[in-house]
């Protein structure tokens, strides 16, 4: 539920791009072939419409019921990798990726953020903290 809040507030990548190859019917609108799509996944991330008055706030609870169930109406708005035939093929990855790490710094430390850190999230690319992350770790 934690990594799944974090890349809510924080995709790895803050908008998708496609552009149509043919002409497309989206609900009453027609898109001609050529046209350039753009979601935006951090907006969409963020929104209280979708998420709550409390979309801005960090709150892995959410998530408590799987992801389907995550959004006030249970709309399909959680996609940090993309989603459909083209979802990122390194998602499984880096969530086992993730989950590792912490399991094993989790076995031999604690840890805490240090009062240097900044919350600044910069765009270069993805989304990156602007001045890093300076944490604290104490050996358990």
């Amino acid at each position: 539920m934690i990594l799944y809040e974090v890349l809510r507030l924080y995709p790895p990548v803050v908008m998708l791009n496609k552009q149509t190859y043919k002409t497309m019917q989206l609900g009453d609108v027609t898109i001609p072939p050529g046209v350039l799509l753009a979601l935006p996944i951090l907006f969409i991330h963020h929104d209280p419409g979708i998420w709550g008055p409390d979309a801005t706030e960090f709150k892995p609870t959410r998530f408590a019921e799987g992801i389907s169930k995550a959004t006030k109406n249970g709309q399909l708005a959680f996609f940090p990798f993309g989603w459909g035939p083209r979802i990122c093929i390194g998602q499984n990855f880096a969530l086992l990726e993730a989950k590792m790490g912490l399991s094993m710094i989790l076995q031999h430390f604690k840890f805490e953020l240090s009062e240097k850190y900044q919350h600044a999230p910069h765009l270069v690319l993805g989304l990156h903290p602007q001045y890093g992350t300076p944490i604290k770790f104490h050996r358990i």
